[in-house]
């Protein structure tokens, strides 16, 4: 089956094309022919299926940098254009179920996993890992913890048996929101670090404070899940400086540290016809959730927006990520919440855009998606407008291709 998308503007996961031609040839993409001086539809061939792109912006498919997907949760981020997500701490069993209905259908989002996060006895995130949270999630496993140099690296070989994508490990005390929690040593946590790069692992580090950032960084983490969010303003420039010199990327998640804060701002989702005519009612639910019990500075938002922009002037890459969960925030939209968050931190929309497509593409290493260019996967979204100007022009969503399948708005 070959599909035309004729005359569209194409924002290629780097950069964007005023008006192009596109073919999609089974589950690739087979031809960018960008309209420069042309006959419109000169290069396309013999097609199945012509769509008229006038009008309308052709994107990667969306990557979510940090999500914990579980029942409904991949089905949920396909409505809203997000074709992979990178699953951040999950339980064995649930991902492997996860992992079946990705590579069994076509109407799920695609999913890599670090299965479960590397955490010392009693740390973060065991103290919201409750018989309640895991009974409503379907399963009494429980995350397995870390003590000492002989368990960091028998947790790594066990991850590695159950074939994960790339390791994540938990540097977090509580201290920032007054809790007490254990927290991996440095030394432990670069037992941990050694190990996973020993396999050929990248090694994500949970950390929500600049001084356990350092920690992690210094102990080799490839990337932090979080923005830091207890740097003001004022020190939030030399707080960049100094992870630009680490050759780490960041991911933001700046709506989780919204939810967890207790600011209502994420909720303009729900008062967007074009995100409310496809949230879940269980999606919609969670908003309001009380989060006592998750360690977040109290201007977390603001200290994380100022993150976001410094990071961006030294040069150090952010992802667009949101920590979703199925008791929120929520998957799919919340990206797209996240992609806002981003231009009001102070970043252009093909920046936000390219954080949630290209960018995450290449520091995960997936080589076949997040760009639009002959020979990559069709994994597409179809918007009405232009989100490279108006980043809520993502949210018109009008098709969505996952390996080249299609799925229209009417289905």
């Amino acid at each position: 089956m070959r599909t035309l998308i004729r005359g569209v503007r194409v924002f290629d996961g780097e950069r964007s094309v005023p008006a192009a031609d596109v073919v999609i040839d089974g589950d690739r993409i087979d031809t960018v022919a960008a309209l420069v001086g042309t006959e419109i539809g000169a290069a396309a061939g013999p097609v199945d299926i012509e769509i008229d792109g006038a009008g309308k912006t052709l994107l990667p498919g969306l990557i979510d940098a940090h999500t914990h997907a579980f029942e409904g949760d991949l089905a949920e981020a396909l409505t809203f254009g997000v074709t992979t997500e990178l699953d951040m701490n999950n339980l064995p069993p649930l991902l492997t179920a996860r992992r079946r209905q990705a590579a069994e259908r076509d109407d799920v989002a695609d999913i890599r996993s670090s299965s479960m996060i590397a955490t010392a006895p009693h740390g973060h995130p065991t103290q919201i890992m409750t018989a309640d949270v895991l009974k409503a999630l379907g399963t009494d496993h429980t995350l397995d913890t870390v003590a000492d140099s002989g368990e960091a690296k028998a947790f790594v070989e066990a991850r590695l048996a159950e074939g994960v994508d790339y390791l994540k490990i938990s540097i977090d005390d509580g201290g920032s929101s007054g809790m007490r929690l254990p927290a991996l040593s440095p030394e432990l946590a670069a037992v941990l670090v050694e190990a996973g790069h020993a396999a050929g692992l990248r090694v994500i580090a949970h950390a929500v404070t600049a001084r356990e950032a350092i920690i992690a960084l210094d102990a080799g983490a490839d990337g932090l899940a979080h923005l830091y969010s207890d740097v003001n303003e004022e020190q939030a420039g030399e707080m960049a400086a100094r992870i630009a010199s680490y050759d780490a990327f960041v991911i933001s998640t700046i709506t989780y540290i919204e939810a967890v804060t207790g600011d209502p701002n994420g909720q303009e989702l729900l008062r967007d016809p074009r995100i409310a005519a496809r949230m879940s009612d269980r999606s919609k639910a969670t908003f309001g959730r009380e989060w006592a019990d998750i360690p977040m500075h109290s201007q977390g938002v603001m200290n994380a927006a100022h993150a976001a922009a410094a990071l961006r002037r030294a040069g150090v890459p952010v992802l667009a990520g949101t920590d979703c969960t199925p008791f929120g925030p929520v998957h799919g939209a919340g990206l797209h919440h996240e992609l806002l968050l981003l231009t009001e931190a102070g970043w252009t929309a093909e920046q936000a855009l390219a954080a949630a497509t290209g960018t995450t593409a290449r520091l995960f290493g997936l080589t076949d998606r997040g760009r639009i260019a002959p020979g990559l996967r069709a994994d597409l979204l179809l918007v009405n407008g232009d989100p490279t100007t108006d980043i809520t022009a993502s949210r018109a969503i009008e098709e969505v291709w996952r390996g080249g399948v299609r799925r229209r708005w009417a289905d």
